[in-house]
Parts: C-alpha cells; structure tokens; sequence
C-alpha cells in the first residue's frame, strides 16, 4: 500500500492525469492492508478532483471501511454511491452487511440484505450466515 500511494503521489507531482483506475488501485491497495482512513482520503480526493467514481471504487472504500470497523462511514458511502445514481453490487453490499453485523447493528444488516434481495443479487452463503445470525439476535 505504500508503494501504491507514492506512485500515486508521483503522479501527481509529474501532473499525470489520475483516472478511475489509478484511483480504484490505490484505493483497493490501502483496503488490502486494512488501512481504512487513507482509502478514504483517496477517495475524496477523487471526488474533490471531479474523477468520475463507479461502482468498483465504491465498493473498494466501502470494504476498507469495513475491515476499519467504520460500520456508520460504509452507510455514508453507500448512500452517497446510490445518491450518484450508482448501483451496488454483491461486493458492495457484501461489505456493509458484514460491517453492520460485525458492529451488532442488526436492524441495519437485515435492511441491507432486503435491499440486496430486492436488487435481485444472489447473497453468498456467508451473508446468509450473518442474516440468520442477525435475525436471531433481534429475535425475528
């Protein structure tokens, strides 16, 4: 991830054009190494640079976010993707119910995996897991 942010800066001292991609890299790269509040400063400097986000991006915050256990962050970026009109995808909502769950926030995990149903995503076993968990917990 280190090395990844000092191409990335290099980039930008050589005023080479930063894209979605060398974005979603870096960002994708401080996820990997759980380092949550860089992906985030990523992420904005994206949005402040006016580089156009997509889904993959999103969801590459959204997953550092979560292994942050940043599980209120990961509902921000989920609203401001969908504000954008972006839509989610298996990752995405993969990543914040596992954020929800993690923190005890079941009201939150089950709305999640409804919206995820209603989207027609196949869930993976795993999400099923942390709904039926979730579920049990708030005696649904």
């Amino acid at each position: 991830w280190e090395r990844a942010l000092h191409l990335f800066s290099l980039m930008a001292w050589n005023v080479v054009e930063s894209t979605t991609m060398s974005f979603c890299t870096a960002i994708g790269a401080c996820e990997r190494e759980g380092r949550w509040e860089e992906a985030l400063q990523l992420f904005r400097a994206m949005v402040q640079g006016k580089v156009e986000s997509d889904t993959i991006t999103y969801s590459a915050a959204i997953s550092a976010c979560e292994k942050g256990q940043e599980w209120t962050r990961v509902l921000e970026l989920l609203s401001q993707m969908q504000d954008s009109s972006l839509q989610p995808d298996a990752i995405t909502f993969h990543a914040a119910i596992l954020a929800c769950s993690k923190a005890s926030q079941w009201q939150c995990t089950l709305q999640l995996f409804s919206q995820l149903s209603d989207a027609k995503i196949a869930a993976s076993p795993t999400i099923y897991s942390y709904a039926l968990m979730d579920m049990e917990q708030s005696g649904k």
